[in-house]
């Protein structure tokens, strides 16, 4: 087995080079082969360099570049389609979502699951520290809403820890076309038309605050997205 880890990086300055150390340091102790592809999506300046300097002596360590803030989802679909593994995630550069849950990914993933993917809200999820201002009552609402009108039975579209196997990523991520923040309703969306099996696994979520989450302007194109994802792939069956 190969598993691919795509870390999106955004104003990541003075954190992505220890991200990637401990990323690459938990992956070495695995017994698969696997590889991490960083993609820098603009933002501060000095990322790209922090993260080619943490990347240097590993080779199976790489880091892409956006010449131009594009967004998280593009970051995450350019990674994905870059990647070679058979197994593909993609993970928070905070690491908010820990390394260390891998393993349960990994279970769902031998369970028969298609698209595994950590929540916040199923049995067995645990919180940490407070979360940025403002966000646990956006997550709430946004996700109410997805279920509501795409997702009935998913409880937590949007936790920035989301695996797939090769075939799934690349069913979903050739036609997926959400730059920003929906991407993570635009790829389940697709998977559930796809009829792909997707299961949740319970995380401890661990807040470390510096979120690029802009609140207001975020959430309101994040329902935008919501609104287009439908009529967008409605030719889809």
């Amino acid at each position: 087995m190969r598993f691919s880890l795509i870390i999106p990086a955004y104003n990541e300055t003075g954190r992505i080079g220890a991200t990637i150390d401990q990323v690459a340091r938990y992956l070495e102790t695995q017994p698969f082969e696997w590889e991490v592809l960083v993609v820098i999506d603009g933002g501060d300046p000095g990322a790209a360099e922090e993260a080619r300097a943490a990347a240097a002596g590993r080779a199976n360590v790489r880091v892409l570049e956006n010449t131009v803030n594009r967004g998280k989802g593009y970051s995450v679909r350019r990674g994905i389609l870059e990647s070679t593994g058979n197994r593909v995630a993609f993970i928070d550069a905070d690491l908010s979502l820990p390394i260390e849950e891998l393993p349960k990914m990994m279970a769902r993933f031998d369970a028969g699951a298609d698209v595994a993917i950590a929540s916040r809200t199923v049995p067995g999820a645990v919180e940490e520290g407070p979360a940025p201002a403002g966000r646990g009552v956006m997550s709430r609402l946004f996700n109410a809403v997805v279920r509501w009108v795409l997702l009935p039975g998913i409880t937590d579209t949007q936790c920035g820890f989301k695996g797939f196997t090769a075939a799934a990523a690349q069913k979903i991520f050739e036609v997926a076309e959400s730059d920003r923040f929906g991407f993570d309703v635009e790829a389940l969306y697709l998977a559930r038309t796809f009829k792909l099996r997707i299961d949740e696994f319970p995380v401890c979520c661990r807040y470390h605050g510096g979120s690029s989450v802009s609140r207001l302007g975020d959430g309101l194109q994040m329902l935008k997205d919501l609104l287009a994802i439908r009529m967008r792939h409605r030719h889809i069956s």
